[in-house]
């Protein structure tokens, strides 16, 4: 059980908080304020529970972190995909850019969640680094690092896309990205994380307290999950029956297709469902 628990606490989080997220968005655009207090007070008590639990090593203090971590980022993840922190470019891309030429409207679309992203890793960083307790700033930062690898791989040009899980009010973002077979970076982007994740693999296997298995195994486990939603780009394999519930608040919404589900780590990533050819009116 000292590994057992920990992993399953990771996949229950990882599975409820993604759905809980693909819900809320689903719901009315009325509900978006009332969906953003709350998510926003949710958010400033995982701060504040963070702050407290900096130096507790017990066991219950890593639980407590790790969870208070995915709160915080589910924050963001909320906010962006809720369409209230995006970016200063809403529109489609324009006609002439193409791969490496539409990188900065690209960036200028994700610009202000990007930076509320950085903001928050600098404001954990002052609370936790160097603290007994750091569970909660590795989750944000395996979080961080695996979600931009995630959309760079996608801008560059992967197979397998998510766009069928952007909001009605993102389609827009589907027009900066183009289906491709394969990308230099895939490769890079999965042995880099294979070794990472062995290596904490490793450190829960060597912990010598309980603390420490159970903070590295929450770390290991998560960044596992990270690099499978980074095989999900190239191998076909249908997930959406894990989100289902999730999607219930969607079922209204015209031609909702439920072939791909993102998790906590793709959930904002924003794709192109066509080839590599002249960008048409219609959607990211």
């Amino acid at each position: 059980m000292s590994y057992g628990l920990p992993v399953l606490f990771v996949l229950f989080s990882w599975w409820f908080l993604t759905g809980a997220v693909l819900w809320l968005i689903g719901l009315p655009r009325t509900t978006v304020r009332w969906s953003m207090a709350g998510a926003t007070l949710v958010a400033l008590g995982a701060l504040a529970t963070l702050w407290q639990t900096a130096g507790d090593t017990s066991p219950a203090a890593a639980y407590t972190a790790f969870l208070a971590a995915l709160l915080v980022w589910g924050w963001h993840e909320m906010s962006f995909l809720t369409g209230l922190v995006t970016g200063p470019r809403t529109s489609e891309a324009p006609r002439h850019t193409r791969g490496r030429a539409g990188l900065w409207p690209a960036v200028e679309t994700l610009l202000y969640h990007e930076a509320a992203i950085l903001v928050t890793g600098l404001l954990l960083y002052a609370m936790l680094a160097g603290s007994p307790n750091e569970v909660g700033l590795w989750t944000f930062v395996i979080l961080w690092v695996m979600r931009i690898s995630a959309k760079l791989n996608v801008y560059l040009g992967v197979p397998n896309l998510t766009e069928e899980f952007l909001p009605a009010h993102l389609t827009y973002l589907k027009t900066y990205f183009c289906r491709r077979s394969m990308n230099l970076l895939f490769p890079l982007s999965v042995t880099l994380s294979t070794i990472a994740t062995w290596l904490l693999i490793g450190e829960a296997g060597t912990a010598t307290n309980a603390f420490d298995t159970t903070s590295f195994t929450f770390l290991a486990t998560l960044m596992a999950l990270a690099l499978i939603e980074h095989w999900f780009l190239v191998v076909p394999l249908p997930s959406a029956s894990l989100w289902a519930w999730g999607l219930w608040s969607r079922e209204s919404e015209q031609g909702l297709d439920t072939t791909a589900a993102p998790g906590l780590v793709m959930a904002s990533v924003p794709v192109q469902t066509d080839p590599p050819q002249p960008v048409s009116a219609t959607i990211f």
